[in-house]
């Protein structure tokens, strides 16, 4: 159904993208590879074989039954670290997805019609119900393949703020399960929040889409991901977890030495923070600051103390160090985050 000459097409489509769209993509983290379609105008076969589009280092080939680019709804995320992107595209008279990316993808078919689904070797012909989602996990092949027009929303989800989202319950270890069918009504309706969010230009703001962002993440971790097997050994427990968090928030207020977690853990300073990494998915310094931001944003949206002194109490250096991280973190400033309780 689908070749490599016809793919190559989808390279050419990309020299006439819109300027707003070409952002947007880059926001997804999708890089064309224009540098080939500008030296190669002439014509689609003069292009080295290669990927299409690329997210993350992970290759992404997009393409209609003719060869060309789906069109393009919306596409990016909004200033922040809210761990999502998003692609919304409608594909004319048939559809081809193929990928292996670095980020975890889940997409979400607008329309009931039937496709071919592949997945880490394994293969599915199916006719799953209109806005069913399909999960595959970062570093896992997948593809999918269908005659028919149809609207497709793709969501990508970066493993690391995952794990922050996962830690949150002490879940540890775990692994978000690659699934050719299944249907979520609550992610369905963020899916759709944050294109909506997306093809408008962010109309209700980055703190909107980054809070839509941790309700999609939640959502994943609560029912689409299960405890990977334990290793022999060199992970972390949930009772460790949970005594290293209920440190961490007790001093708060302190600069918190990894020499100090690494006895909680009965681990060297050295060895715990690798064991922690491996178990947890981020480093002790990033959870430590998520701990951190999390408790300053609850305090500035509580309006009861100046942001120099929940600056202070939390841990950071000052309030420029603070609102560093709430922009960062949330796009927003610290007086905007405040405003908007």
């Amino acid at each position: 159904m689908w070749n490599r000459a016809a793919l190559r097409g989808v390279l050419v489509a990309l020299a006439d993208l819109p300027e707003r769209l070409r952002h947007e993509l880059h926001l997804f983290q999708v890089e064309p590879r224009v540098a080939a379609v500008a030296s190669n105008r002439g014509g689609a076969d003069e292009l080295n074989d290669g990927p299409d589009l690329m997210i993350e280092n992970g290759d992404v080939y997009l393409a209609q039954q003719d060869g060309n680019l789906p069109t393009v709804l919306a596409a990016g995320s909004a200033p922040g670290e809210g761990g999502v992107s998003v692609l919304s595209m409608r594909f004319e008279e048939g559809a081809h997805f193929s990928a292996t990316p670095r980020q975890h993808l889940i997409c979400f078919q607008l329309s009931q019609l039937p496709i071919e689904c592949r997945m880490a070797g394994r293969s599915m012909w199916h006719e799953p119900l209109a806005g069913s989602l399909a999960v595959c996990p970062a570093g896992m092949d997948c593809a999918a393949d269908t005659e028919q027009s149809t609207d497709i929303v793709l969501i990508a989800v970066d493993p690391g703020q995952l794990a922050l989202a996962a830690a949150e319950d002490l879940a540890l270890e775990v692994r978000l399960i690659e699934r050719f069918s299944a249907f979520d009504r609550a992610l369905l309706g963020i899916a759709n929040g944050l294109a909506m969010e997306s093809a408008n230009n962010y109309p209700s703001g980055a703190l909107f889409w980054n809070d839509l962002a941790s309700c999609f993440m939640e959502g994943l971790v609560a029912r689409h991901t299960s405890a990977q097997e334990r290793h022999a050994r060199g992970l972390l427990s949930k009772i460790v977890l949970k005594r290293l968090k209920e440190y961490v928030l007790a001093h708060l207020n302190e600069q918190i030495a990894v020499e100090a977690l690494a006895a909680i853990a009965g681990r060297s300073p050295f060895h715990f923070t690798r064991v922690f990494t491996r178990s947890v998915g981020v480093t002790p310094h990033r959870y430590v600051v998520h701990l951190r931001l999390q408790r300053a944003i609850e305090l500035v949206r509580g309006g009861q103390s100046g942001f120099a002194d929940i600056a202070a109490c939390t841990g950071f250096a000052d309030q420029s160090h603070l609102s560093r991280w709430v922009r960062r973190v949330h796009g927003v400033s610290l007086s905007h985050l405040a405003s908007s309780t």
